[in-house]
C-alpha cells in the first residue's frame, strides 16, 4: 500500500467545493466532502484548545 497524507484543508476545500458544483455526484451524496472538513479539522496542528490553554 502506498504512503498516506494526512488530509488537510486545501484538499477538503477542492473536494468540498467540488461536491457543491456536482450535488447529485457520489461524493456529494455520500457524505465524504462532510468527511473530508472533519477530517482536516482533526489534523489542523492550530485546532487544539489545551495548546492556547495558558492557564
Amino acid at each position: 500500500m502506498g504512503r498516506q497524507t494526512p488530509m488537510d484543508w486545501e484538499a477538503a476545500d477542492r473536494i468540498a467545493e467540488a461536491a457543491a458544483r456536482a450535488p447529485e455526484s457520489d461524493t456529494a451524496v455520500s457524505g465524504f466532502d462532510d468527511w473530508v472538513l472533519a477530517a482536516a479539522a482533526g489534523n489542523d496542528p492550530h485546532d487544539d484548545d489545551d495548546a492556547w490553554d495558558d492557564e
